[in-house]
């Protein structure tokens, strides 16, 4: 988990990294329900915006 959204308007949700197949960078933002995790986005994140490792927001 890379940031966490215990406020947010659709209920509490996440940011969660990834890796696709050929080690490309993925974010999902996520909201954990009581019978199933639903996805609401997910993104090639840009390398501007974040860190190399993707973890950390670099702040404009």
């Amino acid at each position: 988990m890379i940031e966490d959204y215990p406020e947010d308007a659709r209920g509490h949700s996440c940011l969660m990294l990834g890796r696709g197949v050929d080690g490309r960078p993925i974010h999902v933002v996520c909201a954990p329900k009581d019978e199933y995790l639903a996805v609401i986005t997910a993104y090639i994140p840009d390398g501007k915006q974040w860190s190399k490792d993707f973890r950390v927001r670099i702040k404009s």
